[in-house]
């Protein structure tokens, strides 16, 4: 169990003070799917780097199974957007890299890729380097990386913002195929109201900076699910009135920032 209680974070900034999280509270059960869905510059990432443990919190307290979170640990993997590959190491070398770390012996970390690789589809590509791969392909890599460790948390920060519509869809197919097999809590953070529908037990909505959590959507119904469903168009529209308002607002925050930075 996962639990955020008054989460709040503060940067300072030349033009004074960011206010990127306000009194955050939400909890996150053992197996499931919660994403996290607002506008940009709501804090989403910043809740999520804080899980992490890679940014801390300015107040408030994150606890996964009653340990409070101070720090990055061995019970929480991150995939991030830019795929952060190494690109003078194999994909096998990519995927047994946290478990090098770890000290893991060579002949469990070579077991533990291959199994990962053939889960994610690129068995036959252990030994060629990430230039060698597609986009979606490079994702799946980091994810089969940041399973590898066995984590307890996968935290996925827009993990497929920067793929093409087509191989998007297919790359939410093949992670719902992975959650199914594994049975990890993810934490996963999008722009997108139909890719957080598609994959999410829970969709949590948040308001324009300082980011506050405004609303939950609970999304029933087997996987794969029919996105033109009457339940899907209910949540939809439910979805894009909660943040219609906020959308505004952030942009009106941007324009604001931009001004006094000028």
């Amino acid at each position: 169990m996962i639990e955020i209680e008054g989460l709040s974070k503060r940067f300072q900034v030349d033009s004074g003070e960011i206010v990127a999280l306000a009194d955050a509270n939400l909890s996150i059960g053992e197996g499931e799917f919660l994403c996290l869905l607002g506008p940009s510059g709501c804090g989403k990432s910043t809740l999520l780097r804080i899980v992490a443990g890679l940014t801390p919190a300015t107040s408030g307290e994150v606890r996964i199974d009653g340990r409070a979170v101070i720090a990055p640990g061995p019970d929480r993997s991150v995939v991030f957007q830019d795929y952060a590959l190494f690109p003078w190491m194999t994909v096998a070398e990519n995927v047994e890299f946290g478990l090098e770390a770890r000290g893991v012996d060579m002949a469990r970390r070579r077991q533990v890729s291959r199994d990962l690789l053939q889960v994610v589809g690129l068995g036959a590509f252990a030994e060629k380097y990430p230039h060698h791969l597609s986009g979606g392909m490079k994702q799946r890599v980091s994810i089969a990386r940041a399973l590898a460790v066995e984590p307890v948390l996968l935290l996925m920060d827009e993990p497929f913002g920067a793929l093409d519509a087509q191989t998007r869809y297919v790359m939410q197919q093949e992670l719902l195929r992975i959650w199914r097999a594994y049975r990890k809590t993810v934490l996963f953070v999008t722009h997108s109201i139909d890719e957080a529908l598609y994959l999410a037990d829970r969709v949590l909505v948040m308001s324009a900076r300082p980011g506050r959590i405004k609303a939950e959507l609970r999304v029933c119904g087997d996987r794969p699910r029919d996105m033109a469903s009457a339940e899907i168009s209910r949540l939809r529209r439910e979805a894009l009135e909660l943040l219609s308002d906020e959308i505004r607002r952030a942009m009106e925050i941007e324009s604001e920032t931009a001004a006094i930075s000028e």
